[in-house]
């Protein structure tokens, strides 16, 4: 089972177990993480599931759709190069993720 770290912006780390299929959005919340908000429950319609991925992660998934780009200009942290929205980011069999919170979603 592929596993997620969360890295909160303080540093605090959380490893958890996730399902492939899902996204690392509906990971979180199914699991408590603090730092996201996913207030439209995954439909692309808010940017409240901001997230760092790391650089070397970032690599390997799918590149950023045009709707996805467009919803990370209305983050509350500025977006980084390596912004995506956790609700768009599938997890693959085999495939482990590390991703950061920003201080703040909303």
């Amino acid at each position: 089972m592929p596993t997620i770290t969360y890295t909160d912006a303080d540093g605090q780390t959380r490893d958890v177990q996730a399902t492939p299929g899902d996204s690392v959005m509906e990971t979180a919340v199914r699991n408590g993480v603090p730092g996201i908000v996913a207030e439209c429950g995954g439909s692309l319609s808010c940017a409240t599931c901001h997230v760092f991925v790391d650089e070397e992660d970032l690599a390997t998934l799918p590149p950023v759709s045009d709707m996805e780009d467009e919803m990370l200009y209305g983050t509350a942290v500025d977006r980084e190069d390596t912004s995506r929205l956790s609700c768009q980011i599938r997890v693959v069999d085999g495939q482990d993720l590390h991703v950061t919170t920003p201080a703040t979603q909303v």
